[in-house]
């Protein structure tokens, strides 16, 4: 019984069957097989690779843009709201959090092992 293969394609590894001089048909198959392993062994990756570059860059991106955004929001409404008319004083709270969550980060870190052997 022989086992079907589910892509329909032909396995790398063995010559399809046929007559002593069908060279070119076989010539062809083996070009293709040898075509289709470099395929999904080098370029599949490289471009699941590039793609991934490619996606990370833009969601940084848009991540920068939207925290810029939200910001100028922040001291605008603050400015508004909180501080009528006095927009360094907006700018004065949101330094103060962001430094005291900066201050909270720098003691939770932690200590990095000196790799050097000295």
């Amino acid at each position: 019984m022989e086992s079907e293969n589910p892509k329909g394609t032909s396995p790398t590894n063995s010559v399809p069957p046929g007559p002593p001089g069908d060279w070119q048909a076989r010539a062809a198959d083996t070009i293709e097989a040898t075509v289709t392993a470099i395929h999904d062994r080098v370029i599949r990756p490289l471009v699941i690779f590039a793609r991934i570059v490619v996606f990370g860059i833009l969601v940084a991106t848009m991540t920068i843009a939207l925290c810029v955004l939200l910001s100028v929001a922040l001291v605008r409404l603050l400015d508004l709201y909180a501080f009528p008319g006095r927009v360094w004083a907006s700018e004065a709270l949101i330094g103060a959090v962001l430094a005291a969550v900066g201050l909270a980060a720098w003691s939770l870190r932690r200590a990095r092992h000196d790799t050097r052997g000295g």
